[in-house]
């Protein structure tokens, strides 16, 4: 895998990998867990989950969510899953839903952490074992809300497979997604840019900020910002992130959601 490109082929896939693929124009990315045979177990909002915010991130989710062999023409291997919800199982075929396969990387040092130009692509966090993670991801396969609800920027795909590759959750948001802390980091970025913009008229900031130069200096600051913020909300460097055995999280997320526990084996 080079720097900027995590693309791998089908052959070099492993049981145990954590995988994604991007959706609409690389705005968003569909992460699992493959465990081996052609089959990725991963977390999706389906059922008609997709259009419960109200807002423009519908469309986003939408766009993001495999149609997994529905329509006229099923997948012969999994069927028609388009109505499904939850921790699914599927084809490698339906994972991808047409998109490239790309390798989520564990264990990277801070500074390529923070010299990655976007989230949802690597963590500090070190991965467990193959073996351990596709008992995790199993487990939760075998229990229908195991995993909570999905939410697009609490409780991802993204999130669930960090948590079968590592362990560790944040239980206080039910996640700590790269995806979703990197909305966050860049929010801090339109803060910091919105701050700068209110120094007055006749101040020497404000005279450096309005060249050429100053707009240079206020894009590194900004970038530097969202680098350093991205890197503070990782999961392998939260102080929040705890790693627990995933059926005490079974029933820890059921309690947090106010649902009864699946004691079902």
């Amino acid at each position: 895998m080079g720097f900027l490109s995590q693309q791998i082929s089908r052959d070099e896939l492993k049981p145990g990998d954590h995988i994604y693929s991007w959706r609409r124009a690389y705005i968003y990315s569909h992460h699992g867990i493959y465990v081996g045979n052609g089959e990725v177990i991963h977390f999706t909002c389906g059922g008609g989950l997709e259009t419960r915010t109200g807002t423009f991130v519908d469309s986003i989710i939408v766009s993001s969510v495999p149609n997994h062999g529905g329509g006229d023409n099923p997948c012969p291997n999994c069927g028609d899953q388009s109505n499904l919800d939850g921790v699914i199982s599927s084809c490698l075929d339906c994972f991808l839903a047409g998109g490239n396969l790309y390798l989520f990387e564990y264990g990277v040092s801070r500074p390529v952490f923070m010299a990655k130009p976007r989230g949802g692509i690597c963590t500090t966090a070190v991965s467990d074992s193959s073996g351990e993670t596709i008992h995790r991801a199993r487990y939760l396969l075998s229990k229908k809300n195991g995993f909570g609800v999905y939410d697009l920027l609490k409780n991802n795909c993204e999130d669930f497979a960090i948590y079968c590759k590592s362990g560790l959750i944040v239980l206080s948001k039910l996640g700590g997604s790269g995806q979703a802390n990197s909305v966050s980091a860049a929010s801090g970025v339109l803060s910091f840019a919105g701050a700068m913009k209110t120094v007055s008229v006749g101040s020497a900031a404000r005279f450096v900020v309005s060249g050429f130069a100053g707009f240079g200096v206020m894009a590194l600051v900004g970038y530097g910002k969202y680098c350093i913020g991205r890197l503070d909300a990782d999961i392998g460097v939260r102080s929040d992130a705890n790693k627990f055995p995933v059926e005490a999280l079974v029933t820890v997320i059921a309690i947090i959601e106010g649902r009864e526990v699946d004691d079902k084996k």
